[in-house]
């Protein structure tokens, strides 16, 4: 893995974005955001899933006019995501809002720009510029015969320099297109272009199944690269998703540690227990455990036994049964039927002995 690309530092709230920190989680909730009440409790399940900034659409005054209710309500920061109208911006920012999404070039001329990026600055609160390659303007699709990574860049540095010209720097930017090698190609460029914090994704990657390998695949190349400071997976149906593969993926790169690792071998012939249903009960067990353990659910002795070994916790199959394992040491040998609740009770010893010597 290449070297994290450093950029400045920018404060979204209470999380630090860019500069080396942490590449946060994001997610944007689908509810009608003039519904404050079913908007916050989509809000709060983000939030217990592991979320850590939320973005939510304000298209008009009546969804702008909740932003305070929700923003006080909400353990992590908020962000709007605005177009066109640059009075909601200005409702948000009165709102507390933590950071604003918007294209300064659709927002309606330089003055507004000018106020904008005044208020804004006053307030602490950045800007997202959001290039898309469905939205960008029509003389750089004309220019360059359509939505290319090129257009994309030069859209990037064309809001970028309506805000500096106004001498505001509080910049994240983000690059996205459905394409997962033009979101690839449009990010390695800018990277060479600016110093601003990157925040990284593959819009309109569809449902949970392809969006998720389609947005793994993009989001996984741009991060061995070093690049990208904040992401979001964007699937599809419910935001949680999102979350949780997000998570997945910086534990699997090894660039966050979220937890435990449940790993598992694929079922072939010599496998005489339902891996499938121990594999994903295990995987619920270990949902809620913040150590970062690895657990092995192997379904036969061809490598079981030895993942198992090199595992805090794990278990390899045998024909009706299962050897457990914890850290090396061959606990015992139990009926299939047993082997949840075992494993459950020595995950139960681990998580005491963890919290023991944390404390």
């Amino acid at each position: 893995m290449k070297s994290r690309r450093m950029t400045r530092t920018i404060q979204v709230g209470s999380v630090a974005i860019g500069g080396g920190n942490a590449i946060a989680v994001q997610s944007m909730t689908n509810t009608d955001t003039r519904d404050q009440h079913a908007t916050l409790e989509q809000i709060h399940k983000l939030i217990d899933c592991g979320c850590e900034i939320i973005r939510l659409a304000v298209p008009d005054r009546e969804a702008a006019a909740n932003l305070e209710f929700l923003v006080q309500n909400s353990a992590v920061p908020l962000v709007a995501d605005i177009h066109f109208d640059y009075r909601l911006a200005l409702t948000a920012i009165e709102a507390g809002i933590s950071k604003l999404r918007i294209n300064p070039g659709n927002i309606g001329g330089v003055d507004r720009v000018r106020l904008l990026a005044a208020k804004a600055g006053e307030r602490g609160i950045p800007i997202r510029i959001g290039v898309n390659a469905g939205s960008l303007e029509a003389d750089l699709l004309k220019k360059y015969h359509g939505p290319v990574p090129a257009a994309m860049v030069e859209s990037a540095i064309r809001h970028i320099q309506l805000l500096e010209a106004e001498d505001f720097g509080r910049i994240i930017v983000s690059l996205k297109a459905s394409s997962v090698l033009a979101t690839i190609e449009a990010y390695q460029d800018l990277a060479t272009k600016c110093d601003y914090p990157f925040h990284i994704g593959i819009t309109e990657a569809g449902t949970w199944f392809k969006g998720s390998v389609r947005s793994a695949a993009g989001l996984g190349i741009l991060l061995w690269e070093g690049i990208g400071d904040t992401l979001r997976v964007s699937l599809t149906g419910d935001p949680v998703r999102e979350v949780s593969v997000g998570r997945e993926l910086l534990q699997t790169l090894g660039l966050r540690k979220f937890g435990a690792t449940v790993v598992s071998c694929p079922t072939c012939g010599r496998c005489q227990i339902d891996l499938e249903s121990l594999a994903s009960q295990v995987e619920s067990l270990a949902a809620g455990i913040e150590a970062p353990l690895k657990i092995a659910v192997m379904g036969c002795a061809v490598n079981g036994p030895g993942e198992a070994r090199e595992a805090d916790l794990g278990v390899a199959g045998g024909k009706g049964e299962g050897l457990i394992f914890r850290k090396g040491e061959i606990l015992g040998k139990v009926p299939e039927a047993k082997i949840i609740e075992v494993l459950q009770a020595e995950l139960q010893k681990i998580m005491h002995s963890f919290e023991q010597t944390k404390g």
